[in-house]
């Protein structure tokens, strides 16, 4: 198996299908019947779920409430579609568990993360509810730093689009996609992957970013399983100047041997 344990983010929006608001039920199914088969594989699997679908914080300012009141409502919202994920996740015999970054002891444990990792550790479904539990961080945010306190071996960001490009694929034809590509890179060409605190936790703590459209079925399992899919984000300059002084070394005392003979 290629990674053991998994950080999978979702968008409150991907809930939506068809929809132009709120959870549409087939889609909610279809997601959960993919993290089952991947947990039956043996992987732990960690989740966040936006709340785009509900309420934004950002939408907040907009219609004249405080932006801080408005995150809280927005966090709110995750819970919700978080409660919805693990009705979902239950109904098809998946052991779960929502841990909360606000206090809400009638639906949620709270997020601690010593727990979150035992329940890990015994096959359950993880579901991380209210962000980070903070106004003025997204759940990309929650999503990295929740990765990175559970010791996830890669964040996993289902979306609709089967991962990076260049461009907005659906407006711009030429687009290039990129299936892999290094930190730097995607810093320097200015792609939109997450927001810029998630992504620089992610690059400070060396741990990769997989983005893959979710919507295709069976993906979630062959990326787990080592198939090549969607875009990987990785330390990749890193690992070629690494790559780089390995060979010149071996080049090096190979002509110290070829001197010597």
């Amino acid at each position: 198996m290629k990674y053991k344990r998994i950080l999978l983010k979702l968008s409150g929006e991907a809930l939506m299908g068809e929809q132009q608001y709120g959870i549409d039920s087939d889609r909610l199914m279809q997601y959960s019947q993919e993290i089952k088969e991947v947990a039956a594989l043996g992987v732990e699997v960690a989740v966040v779920i936006g709340g785009g679908n509900i309420f934004r914080g950002v939408q907040a300012e907009q219609v004249g409430l405080d932006r801080v009141q408005g995150d809280y409502m927005g966090m709110l919202a995750t819970v919700i579609n978080s409660m919805a994920l693990q009705s979902a996740l239950e109904k098809l015999g998946v052991y779960t568990r929502l841990l909360s970054g606000l206090n809400i002891q009638q639906v949620c444990e709270p997020y601690i993360r010593r727990r979150a990792v035992r329940h890990l550790e015994k096959g359950r479904v993880v579901i991380f509810g209210a962000g980070t539990g903070n106004p003025y961080f997204t759940t990309d945010s929650a999503a990295s730093l929740r990765a990175i306190e559970i010791e996830a071996d890669v964040v996993l960001k289902g979306t609709r689009v089967d991962g990076i490009y260049s461009a907005d694929p659906e407006k711009d034809p030429n687009a290039i996609f990129y299936s892999n590509i290094s930190f730097k890179d995607v810093f320097e060409k200015g792609l939109n992957v997450m927001d810029m605190t998630a992504f620089t936790l992610c690059k400070e703590n060396g741990l990769p970013i997989i983005v893959f459209d979710m919507n295709t079925g069976g993906n979630l399992k062959r990326l787990v399983q080592g198939e090549k899919i969607g875009t990987l984000v990785s330390m990749e300059d890193l690992a070629e100047s690494i790559e780089d002084a390995v060979n010149e070394i071996q080049a090096s005392e190979g002509g110290r041997i070829s001197d010597k003979n």
